[in-house]
């Protein structure tokens, strides 16, 4: 059985402790095939069989570990309701619960803020004016002032600070602590032994009646604002992606006779009419059929320059109209719109996770609980070593321990460089399937490329008929075009538009087969027509010998096409296929980057060779199968080096496939972009480097995340604890440690939003 794949948007998450906890329970639910978490985004994305586990039984898990599921509300919306339209609606309630969870946040960390200010003020920035600290507490009374820090203590521990205790209980009893544990208990012992001293002071002794309600108070208030900060800054890192659905039209002008009508984009059906006015956003997929006009196409070339929109071309929803007015046939609509899937791609990558990930989450499955022991063993080690003090000292250093360990900055590490560079990625009209295809890109040593209609136009024009002798040009042409027809290939389209230009009407054809890297094939009435390759005719029996002398002619970067009618060599069709105006560039600038080009092509070795040469490439495969594409990526891999294949046929699946990450060209076939991890939404090769710098740009962005987590923690931990208290009498303080925590989580965030002004050379 197939298995179902849901996503699910949680609440509560904090941690890389808590995405572990998340896949870990879910890992255990049977039936659960897979469950990936991600922090930065907040969701599951979870794979069941439905025969054995139900939605509501993996919500329970979830809520059962202490989380919360957003739950989809029914507003009624019809059976026709397109599952586009109602991915909107459920993107509107999640930014709309997230909004709430930003307020209910802002409202909880500015509570904080009031209460502890009065302690902070005068316990840490009036201790830096000793005379005036000293003022303060004689004239309100050194006791006076510590019942009045209690009572805002507790004010501040059991009102903003409640949800730590009950996320970090909840994980403590599931044996699986988190950040909300390490701030329970660190709050939890510093405002204990407050309080103790506060009310009992004689049961202590001398110089360990201290109070600490400011570092218990610093903890709770930074890590609130910290988180604050954080929610801010996720919010920007997935902004791409919002204005990307937000793109499209909610309603159209259909076109229906001599009146037209406003009807919502979720209704639209291909085939319909729409017009299309100044400055209006194209709703769905289609074709020009009246009109003309410049259209910004910008969200899907990452291009400024408005493209000239004539009747028969395509047009993308999305895509802004400049100047002009014109009517469209709808031809895509839906979630099958170039839109769609461009939105529905960048979720699938933003909330993959990345091999770098996977070993971060590892490391953060075993960091708390080891934190909990080291901050176990400070105590311990300091109540039994710290002189006169020992108590008081031993309950600081286990305190800041707890607290700069927080994995808060491991777990966005990742994920905010993913979220944010799959986001810019799209806006550069370059899609990541996922982030492991992202990771992959930046270290490929060769990019192999197919020839047609990735270096090349792919929109070639017939150069060149010749025909066997008993043959009469225009039936025969009739002929060929009526079989290709039925063809994707770029070649089969030339011709159609050849007996199109002379008028030809088509036969109609049966028994049509298509063979990849050979040609096609039908029947018009009682003859057999065979078009394609000249491999194919070999295989017919098919001589034409005599057809290539009569096409000598014929360029060396031409293609041939042949035809041959019940067996019998009838035609050779001579085809220019244009290179692409930024092919060179795009070769330079992969070698710029240190990456080989190849060129592997199904067209014939002198045609492979003619464009290798003109762009600059050393090593050309011709006259390949679709076979031999793959093989020739697996002789590459045999070699030791990363392999990039890019192509936009049904005939590069295979290739697209093999490759360590296939990239697909805008404009291909579907199963070329379904067989490839990186998907180019415009046919220009020059954003492939584009987005090979960026993605490269990523990973530098993951190790500089990974390391200042890794870094922050590995460097205070030690200095928390005390080690080097007793050389240099250098001590952290709870209060600072909660500010470094804080700081180091808005760091990692921070700098992932740089990758949203990349821009490639």
């Amino acid at each position: 059985m197939k298995a179902t794949r849901e996503q699910f948007s949680i609440v509560g998450m904090t941690c890389a402790s808590c995405v572990r906890r998340i896949e870990s329970g879910l890992g255990k639910l049977p039936g659960v095939e897979a469950a990936r978490v991600n922090l930065a985004t907040e969701r599951a994305d979870v794979s069941y069989d439905a025969g054995q586990v139900s939605s509501a039984d993996v919500k329970a898990v979830i809520r059962d570990l202490g989380y919360d599921v957003v739950e989809e509300s029914d507003d009624g919306a019809g059976d026709e309701e397109s599952e586009e339209d109602d991915r909107s609606r459920q993107t509107s309630r999640e930014e709309q619960r997230r909004a709430a969870d930003l307020a209910a946040l802002r409202q909880r960390t500015l509570a904080a803020a009031a209460l502890g200010a009065p302690i902070l003020f005068i316990e840490m920035f009036l201790m830096l004016f000793p005379s005036v600290h000293h003022w303060v507490a004689e004239l309100v009374g050194a006791q006076t002032l510590r019942m009045v820090y209690m009572l805002l203590a507790t004010g501040l521990q059991f009102g903003p600070g409640r949800k730590f205790y009950v996320a970090g209980w909840k994980a403590l009893r599931a044996l699986s602590p988190d950040m909300n544990t390490l701030v329970m208990v660190g709050t939890s012992a510093a405002y204990g032994y407050s309080v103790a001293a506060t009310l009992f002071p004689n049961a202590f002794p001398d110089r360990g009646a201290h109070v600490y309600f400011e570092a218990a108070a610093a903890i709770i208030v930074f890590v609130l604002l910290g988180k604050y900060f954080e929610a801010l800054a996720r919010g920007k890192a997935s902004g791409a992606l919002r204005k990307l659905m937000a793109l499209a039209p909610e309603e159209a002008l259909v076109v229906q006779g001599n009146t037209e009508s406003v009807k919502p984009t979720a209704k639209l059906q291909p085939g319909d009419l729409i017009r299309v006015r100044v400055g209006e956003r194209i709703p769905v997929d289609g074709v020009v059929m009246e009109g003309a006009s410049f259209v910004d196409e910008s969200m899907l070339s990452g291009e400024p320059i408005p493209v000239e929109k004539l009747p028969g071309e395509k047009v993308s929803a999305g895509s802004l109209n400049q100047s002009g007015s014109f009517i469209f046939r709808a031809e895509k609509v839906g979630r099958e719109t170039m839109l769609a899937r461009i939105v529905q791609l960048v979720e699938q990558a933003q909330g993959s996770k990345s091999p770098m990930q996977a070993l971060a989450d590892q490391v953060a499955a075993y960091f708390v609980p080891a934190t909990l022991a080291i901050a176990l063993a400070t105590f311990i080690t300091w109540l039994a070593f710290g002189g006169p003090a020992a108590l008081s000292f031993a309950l600081i250093s286990a305190v800041a321990t707890l607290i700069i360990a927080c994995p808060c900055a491991m777990g966005l590490a990742t994920p905010a460089s993913i979220l944010t560079g799959t986001g810019r990625a799209a806006e550069l009209g370059a899609l990541f399937r996922n982030s492991e295809a992202a990771e992959t890109l930046a270290r490929v040593q060769v990019v192999a490329f197919d020839k047609t209609g990735t270096l090349t136009e792919g929109k070639p024009q017939l150069s060149g008929f010749n025909i066997a002798e008993g043959f009469e040009e225009s039936e025969l042409l009739a002929w060929i075009a009526a079989v290709e027809r039925g063809s994707e290939h770029p070649l089969s389209r030339a011709i159609l538009a050849a007996a199109e230009a002379e008028g030809l009407a088509l036969p109609t054809v049966t028994d049509f087969q298509a063979r990849p890297g050979y040609g096609v094939s039908g029947k018009i009435g009682a003859r057999r027509i065979d078009v394609g390759a000249e491999r194919f005719m070999r295989e017919l029996g098919a001589d034409v010998s005599a057809l290539n002398s009569a096409g000598a002619a014929s360029r060396a970067y031409d293609s041939a096409v042949y035809a041959a009618v019940d067996g019998q060599p009838a035609a050779r069709l001579a085809l220019s296929d244009p290179i692409k105006p930024g092919a060179a560039e795009t070769i330079a600038k992969l070698q710029a980057l240190g990456v080989r080009s190849i060129l592997i092509s199904g067209d014939r070795t002198l045609a492979a060779e003619a464009v290798a040469n003109k762009l600059g490439i050393a090593e050309f495969y011709g006259d390949v199968l679709p076979g031999d594409k793959l093989e020739i990526v697996a002789m590459l891999q045999g070699r030791g080096e990363r392999v990039a294949f890019v192509g936009d046929g049904i005939n590069d699946a295979p290739a697209l496939a093999q490759a360590d990450v296939g990239v697909a060209m805008g404009g291909g076939a579907d199963i070329a972009l379904e067989s490839a991890g990186v998907a180019l939404m415009t046919g220009d090769p020059r954003a492939l480097p584009a987005a090979l710098a960026l993605a490269r740009a990523m990973v530098r962005n993951i190790k500089q995340n990974l390391f200042w987590a890794f870094a922050y923690n590995a460097a205070l931990i030690p200095i928390a604890a005390g080690v080097l208290y007793p050389a240099y009498g250098v001590q952290l303080s709870p209060a600072l440690a909660a500010i470094a925590m804080a700081l180091s989580s808005v760091f990692v965030l921070t700098n992932a939003l740089r990758l949203k002004r990349f821009r490639p050379e």
